[in-house]
């Protein structure tokens, strides 16, 4: 199987692509798990991790990213393939040998233990110089701007500060990678969207390498570089952030990255005015659409068209000369702050579409108001189902 890299203009899965020069830090090839000897929890798993990236897990639970990331650490064996750290294989070293740091949701301190000695937890254990381990601990704990709490217990301290607590720890003795297993999970929204920003600076800081593990689409896109999205045991796609959420590369991603509105149909021929990379799908009631066939889908085959609800244009009287053009009506209107999301009605078959609409001067829709949906061909991304 080749090696998962990032997406083509029409991408997929398991695409090759130009990679950097550098050789890649981790490599995982041809690993599988399974625990019962029938179901595979991670199968035939291909992957690389650069030097100094951001890499996300990213999926449902039972996806397969938390075995990836425990067989990482050493705390699960594979099946079958290989793990390699610098080329070298790695798959049967015990976790303490890996010398990687690891950061857990429930952040695993030791409650009888200050901050200060929960830090300097894996330099005690490496048996490292006392005036040693007093000088990492200063500067991992200044990394995490926890100056003044080392005499601190962690019932003393915030959920947010145990956080950094143990995220120092994973780095006081300066691994080549840390991995994290949901570490923001336990924190309340704005915390956690804080924690977010603070995690991301760090590692462009640091350069050290991060893995990270979670099921919060929006916490993958705002701290990666990449993003491997897996589901039943596989990566469904593995690309920079922002190919992922404009450019999914099946319709799972499409509907698990973001909202989208979709709408269903069947292919039909190619229009004459359309690129080699686009096809038409008619609906239900006749109406037709033109986007991007994404997974070479025939004519006569069963679509989705999914696009990103602010790519949609919404407009009050139909507009002249213009194609990919839907009329709907405005069910429901819903403030979110930032933006107005609306909900609208396509008609007979189709699913409730979703429009996303910046807050600005003018009348604002209202519910029961008809409207004309205009999609445009380059967003409308046409997946086989």
């Amino acid at each position: 199987m080749p090696v998962l890299s990032e997406p083509s203009p029409a991408p997929s899965p398991t695409a090759s692509a130009p990679g950097p020069a550098a050789e890649p830090l981790v490599r995982l090839r041809g690993v599988q798990k399974t625990y019962d000897g029938s179901h595979l929890v991670v199968r035939q798993l291909d992957l690389d991790i650069r030097r100094g990236e951001f890499l996300t897990l990213l999926g449902p639970s039972g996806s397969g990213k938390t075995t990836t990331l425990m067989m990482l650490a050493g705390f699960e064996s594979p099946t079958a393939g290989d793990i390699l750290l610098d080329g070298k294989p790695i798959t049967r070293t015990p976790p303490h040998k890996r010398h990687f740091g690891m950061v857990f949701q429930n952040y695993a301190l030791f409650p009888h233990l200050t901050v200060g000695q929960n830090v300097a937890y894996p330099l005690t254990v490496r048996r490292q110089p006392r005036d040693e381990q007093a000088r990492r601990v200063a500067k991992a704990l200044d990394m995490v701007r926890l100056n003044g709490l080392a005499d601190r217990m962690p019932a003393q301290l915030s959920g947010g500060q145990q956080q950094r607590v143990a995220l120092a720890r994973a780095l006081v003795f300066e691994p080549q990678l840390v991995l994290m297993d949901e570490p923001l999970g336990a924190l309340d929204k704005q915390l956690r969207e804080h924690m977010q920003i603070e995690l991301k600076e760090l590692h462009r800081q640091l350069g050290v390498t991060f893995v990270y593990v979670t099921h919060d689409q929006g916490e993958a896109l705002t701290m990666s570089d990449r993003v491997a999205v897996f589901n039943d045991g596989a990566v469904q796609m593995l690309a920079p952030v922002e190919a992922m959420y404009e450019a999914p590369a099946n319709r799972f991603v499409a509907g698990f990255i973001g909202d989208s509105t979709v709408v269903r149909g069947t292919v039909r021929a190619t229009p004459v005015d359309a690129g080699g990379d686009r096809c038409g799908m008619v609906l239900v009631d006749g109406r037709v659409l033109t986007g991007v066939n994404v997974n070479g889908a025939a004519v006569g085959a069963a679509v989705e068209a999914c696009i990103r609800p602010e790519r949609i244009l919404l407009h009050a009287q139909a507009p002249a000369e213009r194609g990919n053009l839907l009329q709907a009506r405005v069910t429901s209107v819903i403030y979110f702050g930032d933006h107005l999301r609306l909900l609208c009605t396509l008609g007979e078959g189709q699913p409730a579409a979703t429009v996303k609409l910046p807050l600005a001067g003018g009348a604002a829709p209202q519910a029961g108001d008809a409207a004309w949906l205009e999609l445009p061909p380059e967003h409308t991304r046409i997946y086989t189902l």
